[in-house]
């Protein structure tokens, strides 16, 4: 698994390079990251700019960039994302839908 690792986050790199080098992400790929997120994570999140989360303590994600750098989610997203909270599954996504959910989360975040 070790050996994978770099070649696995270099080409995690090259997907998620529009959206961190300054070009703008494709509507498609913003639309597959919305989508993503609602189907794994909206029954408990608000995962638009807009509306409260399904769950009362579950935070919006146009909030997490006020806490962390949103690139930074995209080795838990890959490698699988879990939670201290005892109600939240674990999730892992490939290379691909890793790099349009960051490209999401971005383009909805607050200021």
């Amino acid at each position: 698994m070790r050996t994978f690792f770099p070649v696995f986050v270099a080409a995690l790199s090259t997907i998620a390079a529009p959206a961190a080098n300054g070009a703008s992400p494709s509507p498609t790929q913003l639309r597959r990251g919305e989508a993503l997120l609602k189907r794994d994570c909206g029954a408990c999140h608000a995962i638009g700019r807009t509306g409260a989360s399904p769950v009362k303590d579950a935070p919006a994600f146009r909030t997490l960039g006020q806490r962390y750098p949103i690139e930074s989610l995209e080795e838990a997203l890959a490698e699988g994302f879990m939670s201290g909270h005892p109600d939240m599954p674990e999730f892992s996504f490939d290379a691909h839908d890793v790099g349009a959910i960051i490209a999401y989360l971005k383009s909805i975040q607050q200021r």
